[in-house]
């Protein structure tokens, strides 16, 4: 497959773990068995075949799951090896007096250069102002100051606090993962939106199209039901502000990533050329750096080089 900067795919937005390697505590939910196994970069190779826009996946980030800086440095070594991999999104400690030290140490080691951005699962604090804790911006002010974005990660509920955060630090560039996690199944999506639209307000935030159908029925969503939140991010954010994400393989309890794709790839009619661009690639790239599309991207090659 040859490719060139109108022609590839970028997932912002997907995991990998290895349960032989590194346990995951939160697959232990009876809810997650059917993704209660190992997760490799050939796995979402074989998974990912479906296009977008006749565009084809390129390249990938892959993003953080537990609290834990030895499967951030796991991460950080699969992508020095792994060339679909093109960032890392991580985790530290925000909270700790030496996160400056930590950031420091994964950034000059191995793999270092593939840490683009940190995450924590605010979605999982149960303080309403977790993300405007005195400790909390001091390790934001770390991340900011080793030119590392941050990603994003609350409930609907909590985008309160991603404003704040917005508000807080200008010069910080902010990710929203997987669209604040709207309501769709239960089909609440005023507050909502109205939260979203005060964040686009916010030019160094940009959002993930990623995560929807996980918020969707699982077993009988449709296209008709995400919609009404892609018509509010495209409004709110614009595409050159929107980047797509499978959240594979937790895609995987709705649908998958190919079910998914084909999704995103409706949504999409009606877009200009540059719109499409942007959405699928060209926001990704510029947030995380990603390397330039310069040649041939063959995912066949990149599983046969991915133990040399």
């Amino acid at each position: 497959m040859t490719s060139t900067a109108a022609s590839v795919l970028i997932d912002a937005h997907h995991h990998l773990w290895d349960l032989a390697r590194r346990p995951q505590p939160w697959l232990d939910d009876p809810a997650l068995a059917s993704i209660r196994r190992t997760f490799t970069p050939d796995d979402i190779r074989s998974t990912a075949t479906r296009s977008i826009a006749g565009r084809r996946l390129h390249s990938t980030v892959v993003v953080q799951c537990i609290p834990d800086v030895p499967e951030t440095e796991d991460l950080l070594a699969l992508a020095e090896r792994e060339p679909l991999i093109g960032a890392v999104v991580g985790w530290a400690d925000l909270t700790s007096p030496a996160i400056g030290d930590v950031l420091d140490r994964l950034l000059a080691g191995t793999g270092g250069t593939y840490l683009r951005s940190l995450r924590h699962l605010v979605q999982g604090e149960t303080d309403p102002g977790w993300l405007q804790r005195p400790d909390v911006e001091r390790g934001l002010a770390a991340v900011r100051d080793r030119g590392l974005c941050y990603d994003v990660l609350v409930r609907s509920h909590q985008l309160g606090q991603a404003i704040r955060l917005a508000e807080r630090f200008p010069d910080l560039p902010q990710v929203l993962n997987h669209a604040g996690k709207p309501s769709i199944a239960r089909r609440e999506l005023a507050d909502w939106e109205r939260r979203m639209r005060l964040l686009a307000g916010h030019p160094h935030v940009v959002c993930k199209v990623s995560g929807l159908i996980t918020e969707a029925d699982h077993d009988a969503w449709t296209t008709t039901d995400v919609r009404p939140v892609w018509d509010v991010l495209l409004t709110s954010f614009g595409p050159d502000r929107l980047m797509f994400g499978s959240d594979w393989p937790v895609a995987n309890l709705a649908g998958g990533w190919d079910r998914w794709a084909a999704t995103v790839d409706e949504l999409l009619n009606g877009c200009a050329e540059n719109e499409i661009q942007a959405l699928v690639a060209g926001t990704a790239t510029a947030f995380y750096r990603l390397p330039p599309v310069t040649g041939a991207a063959d995912l066949t090659a990149h599983a046969r080089t991915q133990d040399s």
